[in-house]
């Protein structure tokens, strides 16, 4: 699975983004997607994920109520909607994908994205 992260840019804070996940090369619908995000200086860290029907979702902490996953299967894309974004959500934020399960632990994704880039402006 190849996968095309997009949507990053600079948001003032209490604004939203939208990032989407492309991806191509296998059957989207079987895989189970997550967002991971790492700011500058700091460990990667989980923030949604999605299962492959879209039925499950998980979310971290920090974001719950704050952030939609979804995933269109039509469209070989998934998304992240964020709103009431905040300073501290300022990072490069990656997509990824694996048919393991929905998890919390970016090890348990095979693929990845490159990356698209958020700054929130206090």
């Amino acid at each position: 699975v190849q996968l095309q992260a997009s949507g990053g840019g600079l948001v003032q804070a209490g604004g939203f983004l939208r990032l989407s996940c492309a991806a191509s090369g296998r059957t989207f619908s079987n895989y189970d997607m997550g967002w991971f995000r790492q700011a500058p200086g700091q460990e990667r860290e989980f923030v949604a994920s999605i299962s492959w029907g879209g039925g499950r979702t998980v979310y971290a902490d920090s974001v719950k109520g704050r952030f939609i996953i979804s995933r269109d299967n039509a469209e070989n894309t998934f998304y992240l909607q964020m709103n009431s974004l905040k300073p501290e959500d300022t990072a490069v934020y990656y997509c990824a994908a694996d048919r393991g399960g929905i998890s919390r632990d970016g090890r348990g994704y095979k693929y990845w994205g490159q990356g698209t880039l958020v700054t929130v402006s206090s």
